[in-house]
């Protein structure tokens, strides 16, 4: 199908219908099929459109935006420095879908998205390919540590955050034996760091990290018992008798004591 027949398709994909959107993503998987995924560039740029869809105003989509992101995905390789152009582009909902096919691409966008990071200084966008790497389910993501690891001491507070998070997605993607004792160390060393973070969300993300940690084999028993003090003091459970303030910290110190 010439792109110019190309009209029913982004007619379907131009309504607020659950049912049209799904009916036109399924019209692109056959077309997909017939062309091949290198030369659906036109079909590539329509499935993307979607990644703006306001799923504050329209909740139903939510299951049709996913359904997007993977097919997106399924382009192929072609697809990733397109995707990082556009991780710039300005609008959060079509960053935080391209973030989601880039970290489910996996390991072919582990290097483009960091010379991507080295090449800006965009706190912003560093904080969007952080989140992307964050979503890469494979040992190899060990290669980004060392970025994830400076951000999360960043002034920016987003990036920070952003960083935070990352860390405890890497803890649960990389093996305890693939893990070296300093690469460890880092690690305890930026979420206790963080635990001290004037912001509570970036707290409750690190010792989030933390629980992971022991969750995933990463820590030998005192590590996991100093854990458990650090939980029980911030939930007010020692004797100091003091406690983190925000709930959100406090009951992700309740998860980590789960696992120690």
């Amino acid at each position: 199908m010439p792109d110019n027949s190309y009209t029913a398709i982004r007619t379907l994909l131009a309504s607020t219908r659950p049912e049209e959107i799904r009916e036109g993503l399924r019209q692109i998987e056959t077309e997909i099929a017939k062309v091949g995924s290198k030369d659906a560039r036109p079909l590539f740029e329509m499935v993307t459109s979607l990644f703006y869809i306001d799923t504050l105003d329209h909740p139903e989509l939510v299951p049709i935006l996913d359904e997007a992101i993977k097919l997106t995905v399924g382009f192929g390789e072609w697809i990733i420095p397109v995707l990082i152009e556009n991780l710039d582009a300005g609008d959060i909902k079509s960053q935080w879908a391209v973030a989601h096919v880039l970290g489910r691409i996996g390991v072919d966008a582990i290097d483009p998205l960091m010379k991507e990071y080295a090449s800006t200084t965009n706190p912003n966008l560093h904080a969007f390919i952080l989140y992307a790497l964050g979503k890469v389910k494979s040992p190899k993501i060990v290669k980004g540590a060392a970025l994830v690891i400076e951000a999360t001491q960043s002034s920016n507070l987003e990036l920070r955050d952003t960083a935070t998070r990352a860390l405890g997605k890497l803890i649960e993607s990389i093996p305890p034996d693939d893990l070296s004792e300093e690469m460890k160390r880092q690690f305890i060393e930026c979420l206790r760091s963080n635990l001290a973070d004037p912001n509570a969300s970036v707290r409750a993300k690190a010792i989030r990290g933390m629980g992971k940690m022991a969750r995933h084999g990463h820590l030998t028993e005192t590590e996991r018992e100093q854990l458990k003090a650090v939980c029980n003091h911030i939930k007010g459970a020692d004797k100091d008798g003091n406690w983190d303030r925000a709930y959100i910290v406090r009951k992700e110190a309740d998860e980590a004591l789960r696992y120690v």
